[in-house]
């Protein structure tokens, strides 16, 4: 049990499917200084059953009278919780390789100076099978706020390792968000430290129709317009870059739109996004930039 502490923290609601596999690659990481945390989110079927069956390899929270308060209110629940110097969250549906944290607190403690650091891994189906991998193999990191901004690029949930004393820093997640409280998250986090990555693929990134992030996508981009205002407010982005997010978020809100039947209003949406940024609309369209 020798190097520092590493706090993983997984907030789960609902995923009975999945809890077992999330939780086991935390617990077979070739890396052993781990101090598991499960934050169970008023779960209804039998999820926090099987969390319980774990004993004290974990430490299970709950909300009081095992209310359902959200991610935000989950993970800080277990940030307020967590010992060590590093933190990492994994959503309770994805998993890791046995070698993630190994390779990330290793990378760390030779770097001091990197507050983050994140993997490339792959995007699977609902089985496990493998989709395709998350970054290309020119990925590179340039440390620039207005690209974390822009994209949303790195998963904090699955394929970040931060130092405890970043949290410490920014504070906690935002729970009025209750759905891109990690884009905001990261936001501030590149807004006060050094990011870094690795190409290793590391992570498994479960997508499938249940997911959090999938029914919650209308909510995720209308809370990117008040994330937007609060980082313009809060640091010196490139008026380029705050015009060119909101095209983002309108084209996402464009294509929620049409999913939902809203034809007219996805028109709304998509005049707007051209508005703002008409050369990478024009990518999108002809097909020269695939949005995922």
């Amino acid at each position: 049990m020798n190097g520092p502490v590493v706090c993983v923290i997984i907030p789960a609601y609902n995923r009975v499917e999945y809890i077992d596999q999330t939780i086991s690659s935390v617990l077979e990481q070739t890396y052993s200084h781990v101090d598991l945390i499960v934050v169970d989110d008023g779960s209804t079927d039998g999820t926090l059953e099987r969390i319980q069956t774990y004993g004290d390899r974990l430490t299970l929270l709950t909300h009081e009278n095992c209310a359902n308060k959200g991610q935000s209110a989950s993970l800080n629940l277990g940030l307020k919780a967590a010992r060590g110097e590093y933190i990492a969250v994994l959503d309770s549906d994805d998993y890791w390789h046995p070698d993630k944290l190994d390779v990330q607190v290793g990378y760390l403690e030779r770097n001091p100076g990197i507050g983050l650091l994140y993997t490339n891994g792959y995007a699977v189906d609902s089985d496990g099978n493998i989709i395709y991998p998350m970054y290309p193999d020119d990925h590179r990191e340039n440390n620039d706020p207005n690209n974390v901004l822009l994209d949303c690029y790195i998963l904090l949930p699955q394929n970040s390792l931060v130092r405890k004393s970043v949290y410490n820093s920014v504070g906690h997640f935002e729970e009025s968000y209750r759905a891109a409280q990690d884009h905001d998250m990261l936001i501030r986090i590149s807004e006060n430290t050094q990011f870094a990555y690795l190409p290793d693929r590391l992570f498994y990134y479960r997508v499938h129709d249940d997911s959090i992030s999938g029914k919650n996508q209308k909510v995720r981009w209308k809370n990117g317009f008040r994330i937007l205002a609060n980082a313009a407010a809060r640091y010196p982005y490139r008026a380029s870059t705050i015009r060119k997010r909101k095209a983002v978020l309108n084209y996402r809100l464009g294509s929620c739109s049409i999913e939902d039947g809203e034809y007219l209003k996805s028109i709304g949406y998509m005049i707007k996004a051209f508005s703002l940024d008409p050369k990478r609309s024009l990518r999108i369209i002809t097909g020269m930039e695939k949005r995922r």
